[in-house]
C-alpha cells in the first residue's frame, strides 16, 4: 500500500509540473494558477515508500481510534493560487474560479498535445456560462487554435455567438420521450 501510494502521490506532482509548464509562456486572456499537492496538515504529500509505509504503521492505532486512515495519497489536496494576484484560489470569486479552472482544462490540453502529437477531445459542459463575451470568445479562439474537436454544451444559442461559422450547432430536444437533434444553420 505505501508503495501504490507514493507512485499516486509521484504521479499526481508531475502532472501538476506538466501542468505548470503548460501554462508558463501560453498565449491566454486566462489566468496562471500555480498549483502544489498538500496533505491534510498542509505539508508535501510523501512519496518515499519507506516513509510512508513507517508513517501508516505508526499511526495505526490513531487510525483505529478514528475510524479511518489520517495519512497518505487520500488525503491529499489540490492547492491552487491565482498567481498574478497571490490569492488562493479558495478565495478568489466565483468568477475568478471559473477563469482558473478554464485555464487548468486548456493547459491539460496543452499538455495532452505535446504528449500524444495531436489535441485531446473536449467536453466542455456548461463552460461558457458566467463568462461575459470577450472571454467566451477568448475561450473559443484557444479551442480553435489548439486543433481540438470540442462538445460544448450550453442552454442558450447566444453563448456561442462568438463561435461563428467555426463551429456546428445542434439542439438536442424532447419529442415524444426520446432526444431529437436538430443541426441549426
Amino acid at each position: 500500500m505505501a508503495k501504490s501510494g507514493a507512485e499516486i502521490t509521484a504521479n499526481r506532482i508531475d502532472v501538476l509540473a506538466r501542468l505548470q509548464i503548460a501554462q508558463e509562456g501560453a498565449e491566454t486572456a486566462f489566468p496562471q494558477a500555480d498549483l502544489a499537492l498538500l496533505s491534510a496538515d498542509d505539508t508535501q504529500p510523501e512519496i518515499n515508500p519507506d516513509t510512508l509505509r513507517e508513517a501508516f504503521a505508526s499511526g495505526r492505532s490513531r487510525d483505529m481510534a478514528a475510524g479511518r486512515t489520517l495519512i497518505g495519497p487520500h488525503r491529499a489536496d489540490l492547492e491552487a493560487i491565482y498567481a498574478s494576484k497571490s490569492v488562493p484560489a479558495k478565495s478568489c470569486s466565483t468568477g475568478e474560479q471559473k477563469a482558473l479552472l478554464i485555464s487548468l482544462i486548456l493547459a491539460n490540453a496543452r499538455a495532452l498535445a505535446t504528449d500524444f502529437g495531436a489535441p485531446p477531445i473536449l467536453l466542455l459542459d456548461e463552460v461558457a456560462a458566467h463568462l461575459d463575451a470577450n472571454r467566451r470568445a477568448a475561450l473559443y479562439a484557444e479551442i480553435v487554435a489548439l486543433n481540438a474537436q470540442a462538445w460544448i454544451t450550453g442552454t442558450g444559442a447566444e453563448l456561442f455567438e462568438e463561435l461563428g461559422q467555426r463551429a456546428m450547432m445542434c439542439s438536442v430536444s424532447d419529442q415524444d420521450g426520446s432526444s431529437s437533434v436538430e443541426v441549426l444553420p
